[in-house]
């Protein structure tokens, strides 16, 4: 049979990217086929074993964590499909959005929108809602036309606007409770240009021109430096060219040498002398300086994160975005809290995904984060306290502390996937504790 091809592994551990979590599975395993994660499936079914698929890990949750059967994405990855007429392309559920992203370039093709990395697999990042910025277009989960789903009984349900539709419509973004995703399809468009032009600006100045900055940009967001009036901006718009990538050398500098090297010997000496990270959150906010280029669109939305770090990210209605920021601003501003990190803001339309964090409402995202090792929750809890009193959800793949007894009460549809779950669930085969805690039992 086919699954003795698979790869077995008992007792291994696994750990997420910032080693905040780890896993003691009875046994892992990679399939290499959606016949053989149906088979495994099935065969954990009958053992009593709890299954859990991982991503790469760029989750800070135990979103994926299990003490059962641990399903590893290395051998499904690759493209399956590619319809240019109908401008979609199918894909191994373990696929990175790397190597999705390199593929489709060289076809002449992209993505509409993405986030700000391209470690995930794709069904790692959709599944717990990743997303960019963008005026008109949201989040990964958003583009997906169609998925392959391997139920708690190992059937194998294609999903789509016209096939399984109440399941397509919750299963896009998923957290791994309803079952297995072995594929996914995309909706791509023809590879266009974007510009990006990168600006300091005053927090102030931000503030003062959010609106006006999210509607006259396709994709703006930015960065502030607690401990500063200081942010960095930046605007992608389509371009018609010619594209201007950014330098070799100087964006080494920027993007390497700035943003990674001396960031990640700041944030340590932050980490052992705590006094001194306004001094440095001061010199971090100036020392990139404005930029335009022009490049194809994973080269513009996405960019090196190797400073590894904890973070919470809160998405709140998009007209109560300033308000949160300048009470974000004071309570760090009036404490003893010291915050290495810039926090990041994105905006989104609304979408008609159940669990999506810009489930029916227009949105901005609020992300907090803080360098790896250093004590995070009091700065964390402080961040959440301003995001739930104006309704924030929370990204489902990093850190927070709702459960499902608040999150039904910020997601109108929230009974609408709990329902599905019911369904194809019923014994919580894909269950966790954060599960439990997110979802209810």
């Amino acid at each position: 049979m086919a699954v003795k091809t698979m790869k077995t592994v008992r007792s291994s551990v696994w750990r997420n990217w910032a080693g905040n979590v780890t896993a003691r599975p009875v046994r892992s395993v990679a399939p290499s086929s959606t016949q053989e994660l149906a088979e495994v499936v099935r065969r954990a079914a009958a053992e009593g074993l709890r299954v859990k698929a991982v991503g790469s890990g760029h989750s800070f949750t135990t979103a994926a964590a299990t003490d059962g059967l641990l399903i590893r994405p290395g051998r499904m990855v690759g493209v399956r499909g590619l319809d240019r007429e109908a401008g979609t392309v199918t894909v191994a559920a373990g696929t990175p959005l790397r190597q999705l992203n390199e593929t489709l370039t060289a076809h002449g093709l992209s993505l509409a929108n993405m986030g700000d990395i391209m470690e995930q697999t794709v069904a790692g990042a959709t599944a717990t809602g990743t997303h960019g910025t963008g005026r008109d277009s949201a989040s990964i989960a958003a583009q997906i036309k169609g998925l392959e789903l391997v139920t708690a009984d190992g059937s194998v349900l294609r999903c789509s606007a016209t096939e399984n539709p109440e399941i397509f419509a919750a299963a896009r973004i998923g957290l791994g409770s309803l079952g297995v995703v072995s594929a996914i399809t995309f909706a791509v468009e023809p590879e266009f240009l974007l510009t990006a032009r990168e600006e300091p600006m005053s927090f102030d100045r931000v503030m003062a021109d959010f609106d006006r900055l999210v509607a006259e940009n396709e994709h703006f967001e930015f960065y502030w430096f607690p401990h500063t009036g200081n942010c960095n901006t930046k605007r992608n718009n389509r371009s018609t060219g010619p594209a201007a990538p950014v330098g070799r050398v100087s964006g080494w500098v920027d993007d390497e040498l700035l943003s990674n090297g001396i960031f990640q010997v700041a944030c340590s000496v932050g980490r052992a002398v705590p006094a001194t990270i306004p001094g440095i959150a001061k010199i971090s906010s100036r020392a990139l300086s404005a930029r335009t280029y022009t490049d194809i669109p994973y080269k513009v939305f996405t960019s090196p994160r190797r400073v590894r770090f904890l973070e919470m990210e809160y998405a709140v209605p998009r007209e109560a975005a300033v308000t949160v920021l300048r009470e974000l601003k004071s309570t760090v501003d009036r404490s003893g809290l010291r915050v290495s990190f810039p926090v990041e803001v994105r905006t989104a339309p609304a979408d008609d995904i159940p669990l999506s964090t810009a489930s029916g409402r227009e949105t901005a995202y609020i992300a907090v984060h803080l360098y790896r090792g250093t004590p995070h929750r009091a700065y964390f809890t402080a961040a959440e306290q301003i995001m739930i009193a104006h309704g924030g959800r929370p990204h489902w793949g990093k850190l927070h502390s709702r459960d499902a007894g608040y999150l039904s009460g910020v997601y109108p549809r929230f009974g609408e996937f709990t329902a599905v779950r019911d369904r194809l669930d019923p014994d919580r085969l894909f269950t966790n504790d954060y599960l439990r805690r997110v979802l209810g039992d």
